[in-house]
This record gives C-alpha cells, structure tokens and sequence, in this order.
C-alpha cells in the first residue's frame, strides 16, 4: 500500500491518523499526567515503527532534510558546548569545585517544515518531547555535556567523530548515507528515542539548558 504513497500521504494515512489521536487524546486526556504512563509509551513505539518502516524505503528524498538536520543538529550542540565553556570560566573562581551541564533540546514548537501541518500538530509534538513517554529525550538530543576542572573531552569526542569511520548511520542505507558524518545525537534520536525519521529531520531550530554547581 504504503510503496504507491508519497511521504506526506503515507504521513497522512487512515490507521496512523487514528493512532496519533490516541496519542493526543491519552496525553492530554482527563487522566493525563497523573499515572504511570508505561502502557501509552507503547504507543510511540508503534508508530514510530510504522513510519520509519515506509520511511527507509524512500531515503533519496529524505536525503536532503537529513542532511540540513545534522548539519544543523552539529551547528547547534557546538554551541551549546562552548556556551558551557564560556560559563565554566565565569564561574570557576567562585568555589573549589565548579561544574556545568548542558543538555541540547529540539525547539519546542512543531517544525514548519514537516509536509503534515494541521492544528493537533503541536498537541502531538508536546507528547513526543515529555521525557515521561519518549523516556531517553529527558536528556535531550544526546548525553549531557558535563565540564568541570577533570574534563578534557573534545568537541569531537562529544559528537562522536572521534571514531573510525566517523559516521553515526545504523539503520539507514549505509551506502547512500556511507558520506554524511552523520553526528551520534542524530543515531541517538533515530535508534534510541521514540521518535520517527520525520519527527526530527525537519528540525532547524534548538534550545539549551545549563545546570551549574558550585561547592565552596
């Protein structure tokens, strides 16, 4: 069925729409938030499995959203680590031990880009980002940035591009993608969270938090 489709109809399709309702609807429904939420996280699963399963099969045309996105995703965690520089030498003469944390996280607002808008978008983005369903995105896009007077990790070596070769593209069709260097944050997002391909790719836009210890 899914193979006569283009992305955005496949997106669109009957059996996913219903499920993303359920989604919305146990999120934000009258018991949202108040149990645990093992047996709706399952829901996630499903559906990220049932689009990244059409989805692989038409990776030349996700090629260039996932090629902006990691350049992008670089982009911003390099900014997000030397901000965590900047703030380590701001605060590293207020105490005998200083250190700093920081997390990089997909904006908050649904992507313009993606192909599939509508109204329950930004209801369904909010339940994919709680870190209470999608479980391994409490941190963000990939492990904490941690700094402190030990830390000697390089820029590189928190992207993972410290390794040979440096190309973080399990799953996907490693000749197509065997030249992106693609970043662990994107492996991270892909293999490790539970969201889909196209609930990332089409991501430009990011934010950070930074938690800072001071003991004296």
């Amino acid at each position: 069925m899914y193979n006569t489709m283009s992305i955005k109809e496949a997106l669109q399709d009957y059996a996913l729409q219903k499920l993303e309702e359920q989604i919305i609807l146990a999120y934000n429904g009258p018991y949202a938030k108040h149990h645990d939420y093992t047996n709706e996280r399952s829901l996630l699963q499903v559906r990220k499995n049932i689009i990244d399963h059409y989805m692989l099969q038409h990776q030349e045309e996700l090629l260039p959203d996932i090629i902006a996105f990691n350049d992008a995703l670089r982009e911003a965690l390099r900014k997000m680590y030397d901000k965590a520089y900047a703030i380590y030498e701001a605060n590293k003469g207020l105490g005998e031990y200083v250190s700093v944390e920081a997390c990089c996280y997909l904006n908050n607002i649904y992507p313009k880009l993606h192909p599939v808008q509508g109204e329950d978008r930004q209801e369904l983005w909010e339940a994919l980002q709680d870190s209470g369903w999608n479980v391994l995105y409490d941190s963000g896009v990939t492990f904490p940035f941690r700094l402190n007077q030990d830390t000697n990790e390089t820029f590189d070596d928190f992207i993972g591009m410290n390794c040979q070769p440096p190309n973080w593209n399990e799953g996907l069709d490693q000749e197509l993608t065997k030249d992106l260097h693609l970043i662990d944050a994107f492996h991270n997002l892909f293999d490790h969270t539970e969201f889909a391909i196209t609930d990332f790719i089409y991501c430009r836009d990011f934010y950070y938090e930074f938690k800072v210890e001071i003991v004296e």
